[in-house]
């Protein structure tokens, strides 16, 4: 088990050093915590939190909170939940040093269903949002396909060390339809079946531009 740490916290500590020393390019940083609390069988509460960075830490892009309320369709495979994120953004104003900002106040309905093939790991998620922008309204559809691959073991569980792969591709309802992609590679490390923490890099591609993101989550989570 100390061997494994200590590979996984080498891992760490190269995505934080390589960040640290891309602080004045185009790499941001986010920290990510994601809680999913089970309150019975049928039940769970979510809770998230994300803090986003243009650099390292310290040059705030987006600070992001959601939580909701889920339904257990299935004992273990399928879950609804009802929605709401605060999102407060500070976006740079085109040409200048300066920022604007804005709070963003969301309304989202998502499924989720997983599956099993040996010891790939997939979960399917697909997200309705209603988004109130300051004076504006806008809707937006999203599919996010993940894999984790267990290496080290059979199974997510305890001392596991796991491939994590996702893409996210986040579509408009009103033209232009397109708005975002994101593309994920990292590596991860269960502490136990409901704690597990993940680093890895993100390629955000935009209509009209793209940017890299360094991630490094905790996921505090039981099972639906």
């Amino acid at each position: 088990m100390i061997n494994r740490l200590k590979s996984f916290c080498f891992l760490l500590v190269f995505f934080t050093f390589a960040n640290g020393n891309a602080q004045d390019s185009e790499v941001g940083n986010w920290f990510i915590y994601f809680g999913n609390q089970k309150i019975n069988n049928r039940w769970n509460f979510h809770n998230e939190v994300q803090y986003r960075n243009y650099n390292f830490v310290g040059d705030l892009q987006q600070l992001l909170l959601r939580t909701g309320i889920g339904y257990n369709l299935s004992e273990n495979n399928n879950n609804i939940l009802l929605g709401y994120a605060f999102v407060y953004s500070e976006p740079y104003i085109s040409g200048t040093d300066d920022k604007s900002k804005t709070d963003e106040h969301r309304i989202f309905e998502q499924f989720i269903t997983k599956q099993q093939f040996g010891r790939v790991n997939i979960q399917h998620r697909y997200r309705f949002e209603q988004r109130f922008i300051e004076d504006d309204y806008k809707m937006r559809l999203r599919y996010f396909l993940s894999l984790n691959v267990p290496i080290n073991k059979k199974e997510m569980d305890k001392n596991a060390i796991y491939a994590s792969a996702y893409n996210e591709i986040f579509i408009n309802t009103e033209a232009s339809y397109f708005d975002r992609d994101r593309i994920y590679g990292g590596v991860g490390y269960c502490f136990n079946k409901s704690l597990k923490m993940e680093v890895g890099v993100m390629s955000q591609i935009l209509s009209n531009s793209s940017r890299t993101q360094f991630q490094i989550m905790f996921f505090n989570s039981l099972p639906f």
